[in-house]
């Protein structure tokens, strides 16, 4: 697949109620992920999100046909990485769009020999405005046969 090539776009908006649900999950102590209060306080004008919130794009993909698209076998594939490039604080009742494209796709040998596969997908999310607010860069591993 041609890097660059987008792969899908998802859309959802920041909810208070998972913010409070990733912040019990994740043990995030600080009370402006659960307390309007707090985070007033904090200079902020919103809740604002955990620091891997995005992740919840996830229940909104289309999962199969991207793996489909790249051509990849699932059960061979593991994650090798995922990383958050913010912009800004993503708060309760930002509306997000999320373009995720293939930014490097190699194949390489593998220390106990084999080939390896590195998908490298890049997921720039912006806000109602179109201003971006966080990217996020993930390596797919897939293990050759």
């Amino acid at each position: 697949m041609e890097t660059s090539t987008v792969l899908d776009a998802v859309s959802f908006e920041v909810e208070a109620g998972k913010i409070r649900e990733f912040a019990r999950a994740t043990h995030a102590a600080d009370p402006v992920h659960t307390d309007p209060v707090a985070a007033a306080a904090a200079g902020l004008a919103a809740v604002p999100a955990t620091a891997t919130h995005v992740v919840v794009a996830g229940h909104h993909r289309d999962q199969q046909r991207f793996v489909r698209d790249l051509g990849l076998t699932i059960e061979r594939v593991v994650v090798g990485s995922v990383e958050w490039e913010y912009r800004r604080p993503l708060l309760a009742g930002d509306a997000l769009t999320g373009t995720r494209r293939v930014v490097s796709d190699t194949v390489k040998e593998g220390r106990r020999g084999g080939s390896m596969r590195l998908v490298t997908l890049e997921t720039t999310w912006a806000d109602a405005t179109g201003v971006t607010a966080v990217v996020q860069r993930e390596v797919l591993i897939e293990r050759g046969r």
